[in-house]
């Protein structure tokens, strides 16, 4: 389609050509209802961004005098003006009083940015039952629905499943052989390519969040304890765990009903 000389008629005419061989492919525009909070979760998504980017040039500040300044403390207001007089160098301590001034603007501006972005998403109906899924707080909740729009643009939990980066990628070549007269399919089966790449980073970094922390409650730990006997690796694991609560969220956003985690522990029996 990018070759030859390009014009709007051209075009058209050969998108109309594809629209009537059936050759193009649906695609989502979003859902009005979603709009406002969509654009607040790009920005609460922004700032975090921008803060934790600030906070590692903070800290690059002293590491590149041989300053060890592991874990949080460095970022205390109480506790600045002692890290201050660890610098010797005087454009060094003038720099990291900058960083010191941006870090807070823009922790000041991150939390408004919070509080919007959840002021809005509590006005949707899906807001309260999928806050009630384990793993999934209301900051992810605001950020699903946000990148989501509306469930019912997935038919299955299978394209949910694609959509969020946890579909495994098969491809296979050669796959049946003459044989005399007859043709046959060869005795192999397909080669995995791993995960999807086409995928949603916002649901993706979500929902694996939200794995890790549903792995402190019962229901999800015996799912994990059970694959993990079964020999599946770690990782695995926590993605069958991750697809688990993609599945789980998509279907109470569908019907309406509130999360029971005796159906869950039926399933992990």
């Amino acid at each position: 389609m990018k070759r030859g000389n390009k014009s709007d008629q051209k075009d058209a005419l050969q998108l109309a050509t594809l629209l009537r061989a059936g050759l193009l492919k649906p695609v989502y525009h979003g859902s009005p209802p979603t709009q406002t909070l969509k654009h607040l979760a790009h920005n609460y998504d922004a700032m975090t961004e921008d803060t934790t980017r600030a906070m590692n040039r903070l800290k690059a500040v002293f590491r590149s005098q041989a300053i060890k300044c592991a874990g949080r403390d460095v970022y205390y207001p109480r506790h600045r003006q002692a890290w201050l007089e660890k610098l010797k160098v005087e454009g060094l301590r003038q720099r990291a009083e900058f960083l010191y001034r941006q870090l807070d603007h823009l922790r000041e501006l991150r939390r408004d940015a919070k509080r919007a972005m959840l002021q809005e998403a509590r006005q949707h109906c899906a807001f309260k039952p999928l806050c009630k899924v384990p793993g999934l707080g209301p900051i992810r909740v605001a950020q699903i629905i946000a990148a989501i729009g509306s469930p019912f643009r997935f038919r299955t939990k299978r394209q949910l499943w694609a959509y969020c980066g946890f579909a495994v990628i098969t491809r296979s070549s050669a796959d049946y052989q003459v044989n005399g007269d007859r043709l046959e399919r060869r005795p192999k089966s397909a080669q995995t390519r791993g995960l999807n790449q086409g995928f949603s980073r916002r649901l993706k970094v979500a929902f694996k969040g939200a794995a890790l922390e549903a792995l402190k409650t019962a229901a999800f730990k015996k799912v994990y304890e059970r694959l993990a006997a079964s020999g599946v690796r770690a990782e695995m694991a926590r993605l069958t765990i991750a697809r688990k609560i993609a599945a789980v969220a998509l279907a109470i956003w569908k019907s309406g009903e509130r999360y029971d985690e005796t159906k869950l522990s039926k399933l992990a029996a």
